[in-house]
């Protein structure tokens, strides 16, 4: 390593902080190579790598150490070592992020309501909808919404996933039935969270075994995002995962499938 000097870096809040810099060893990432798969970002333990639209990025240049555990994970060879001037290796700031991430599993975005869980409705497989009169929930895990699922949990295993628009629950009265039953589900409205949801599916299909993918949107334009963000998930996963889209009506009618 070459000591280079020391610079004011701003940082996101519109602080500055003193970082030095040198010539020494670094990832560097070929985006036409990467495939998205989101790998490397899960061997990283130094949290450097983020998944950015569909292609891996060294996005913390100063968490990586320069030993490479996410070069023999990824599958297209599009990481390699290369020499040129970086920020120093900050030990003390990926631990304070490590920390900080722990916490947050703990206790997703500090609310105990977002903890997740397997939830067990207490009946036999393929037992009838109604019990006593009552509907019975077919909602298999807590979280739903997207933005508030972990990455990786038990419920993943083998499983079947629903990626469905908020409003479809509403318009369409046997939901629970002909397309929760069996499933993991996950929500979302594109329109209203003004998110990309392609980052977090991408990680779920990518670091779970995932059997199956349904999309279930509504006929109005704003749901394509939720339709486009699942199926550029499922292009970058690496895998080939079997998928339909079905789209319901206003009026609760399903259109295509």
């Amino acid at each position: 390593m070459y000591y280079i000097g020391i610079r004011k870096t701003r940082q996101k809040h519109g602080n500055e902080k003193r970082r030095t810099f040198m010539i020494r060893r670094i990832i560097h990432i070929d985006e036409e190579k990467c495939n998205g798969c989101g790998l490397c970002a899960k061997a990283c333990h130094e949290g450097a790598i983020d998944i950015v639209d569909g292609k891996a990025k060294l996005m913390r240049e100063h968490f990586c150490d320069g030993l490479g555990d996410c070069l023999p994970n990824c599958p297209t060879g599009a990481i390699t070592f290369e020499e040129r001037e970086a920020p120093a290796y900050d030990e003390k700031a990926v631990k304070e992020a490590q920390k900080k991430k722990e916490e947050q599993q703990e206790i997703p975005h500090g609310c105990p309501g977002s903890r997740s869980m397997t939830l067990e409705h207490g009946e036999e497989p393929g037992a009838p909808a109604e019990v006593s009169g009552s509907a019975v929930s077919r909602l298999a895990q807590w979280p739903c919404q997207i933005k508030l699922m972990p990455v990786q949990a038990p419920y993943y295993d083998g499983a079947k996933l629903l990626i469905a628009a908020d409003c479809t629950s509403y318009a369409y009265a046997r939901m629970h039935e002909d397309f929760m039953k069996g499933k993991v589900t996950v929500i979302g409205c594109p329109k209203l969270d003004a998110v990309d949801y392609t980052e977090k599916l991408l990680a779920i299909l990518s670091q779970n075994d995932i059997r199956s993918v349904t999309i279930v949107r509504m006929e109005v334009p704003c749901c394509g995002g939720l339709q486009r963000a699942a199926e550029t998930a499922l292009k970058h996963s690496g895998k080939f995962i079997p998928w339909q889209v079905v789209t319901i009506s206003r009026d609760g009618r399903i259109l295509d499938s």
